[in-house]
């Protein structure tokens, strides 16, 4: 047994060390949208991260924060994959449409205190 528990040791810290979220939950590129958020001037509303499920995946959304911004629609890698409200004709960019109605298990992820 204590032949192996080196080696269990080294596994845990790879494992620990190649994880994709820190000690927030969060996956590492929502923190750092959250760091340059704060860094930025308050929105109006003020901005903030939901979590859904989404078409069968965990996906991020950043409500349009002021006038004609558009949301935005990451997946759980931090892509974006549309815009589903929001701009001049406050309909998005039209590639996810059906994302009010479909979305499920909404969490506040972050929203800026100031």
């Amino acid at each position: 047994m204590k032949k192996y528990f080196g080696a269990i040791i080294i596994i845990l810290i790879i494992l620990v060390g190649c994880s994709q979220t820190d000690r927030t939950g969060n996956p590492g590129w929502v923190d750092q949208l959250i760091k340059q958020y704060e860094s930025e001037p308050v929105g109006n509303p003020p901005l903030s991260i939901w979590r859904y499920d989404y078409k069968d995946q965990i996906v991020y959304f950043v409500p349009a924060h002021c006038c004609d911004i558009y949301s935005i629609l990451h997946d759980a890698d931090g892509n974006v994959l549309c815009t589903p409200d929001g701009g001049k004709a406050g309909a998005g960019d039209g590639r996810c449409t059906d994302f009010f109605t479909q979305r499920t298990n909404e969490q506040l992820i972050w929203q800026d205190p100031r």
